[in-house]
């Protein structure tokens, strides 16, 4: 069974580290911004190259020359966000078409595709699926809650999965029957590293709640980690009204809402890690959908 993956825009290694964690031989992740290198480089062996990855004809010809058996990535996607103002032509758009662009010049086995759950609407959705079906790509794709992967938050992802000379939907069930019967809780997750019952998430907008419960999941970790403010005025569907015990989360708990391990190392500026957290692939979310992988192709490939 070949097992040769390159990380094409990795953050911070959330998704390079949960197909680890599955079993995968990660050689190599490819990023563009520093901060988030700068992280990747404190917690993995392998080595992380700063391209910029809509420059095709360039990197295409080194990707190749790693050989990988898989490739998987997240291109980035504030154009597409709920969070932003929808550019579906802007350049991080073109992004994900240089993500399919690069899948489709290298053509590996397999490739695993993580974007914003309301990326089908965008037009570069289409042409990117065109792009991996005219390339041979057996495709599944669907839009998967985090919290019933073993992640703490309540963040859906849109994955698409392909493998050559595959069916569509091949992976579809798979992925069904791997998933928990409820959602994942703080307080299943964390157990006794909490010491606090409610903390507060800074909403997207205030009329939103803010003040959560650790027996729920999590609101969908951001890239911003701002404290309660004295003026904030109770939404009614706030876990509780007494401020006096709500907790203010630091990064490195909210990194572990994103299943990042104890030991895993930030740096930087405090906005730099709050944003390469928020950016991040849950990695248990990433490892849910890798172990159904890894169980496929033994399966495909018995030893």
């Amino acid at each position: 069974m070949e097992n040769r993956v390159i990380d094409l825009f990795s953050g911070c290694g959330g998704m390079s580290l949960g197909f680890q964690n599955a079993g995968f031989n990660i050689i190599a992740a490819y990023d563009n911004w520093q901060p988030a290198i700068d992280i990747y480089r404190k917690n993995f062996k392998h080595p992380i190259i700063k391209k910029d990855l809509s420059e095709e004809e360039g990197v295409i010809p080194e990707i190749a020359a790693l050989a990988p058996s898989m490739i998987i990535g997240g291109p980035p996607c504030q154009d597409f966000s709920i969070a932003g103002n929808r550019n579906f032509e802007g350049r991080r758009a073109n992004l994900t078409l240089s993500y399919g662009r690069i899948i489709d010049a290298i053509r590996p086995s397999w490739f695993v595709m993580e974007n914003v759950y309301n990326i089908e609407k965008s037009p570069v959705f289409e042409k990117v699926i065109t792009i991996f079906k005219q390339a041979g790509y057996g495709i599944t794709k669907h839009i998967w809650d985090a919290s019933y992967m073993g992640v703490p938050q309540m963040r859906k992802r849109y994955f698409v999965i392909g493998h050559l000379g595959a069916k569509d939907n091949f992976l579809l069930d798979d992925i069904l029957d791997s998933l928990s019967e409820k959602p994942t809780t703080l307080k299943d997750y964390l157990g006794g590293k909490i010491d606090f019952e409610y903390y507060y998430m800074h909403p997207r907008s205030y009329k939103r709640r803010a003040i959560f419960s650790v027996n729920e999941p999590s609101s969908t970790i951001r890239g911003v980690n701002r404290p309660m403010p004295d003026t904030y005025v109770a939404h009614p569907a706030d876990k509780t009204t007494d401020f006096s015990i709500v907790k203010n989360l630091s990064s490195k708990e909210r990194s572990y809402i994103q299943t990042f391990p104890e030991e895993f190392v930030f740096c930087g500026s405090k906005a730099e890690i709050e944003q390469a957290i928020g950016n991040a692939v849950p990695v248990k979310m990433a490892e849910c959908i890798a172990t159904v992988i890894m169980k496929r192709m033994k399966n495909e490939d018995p030893e």
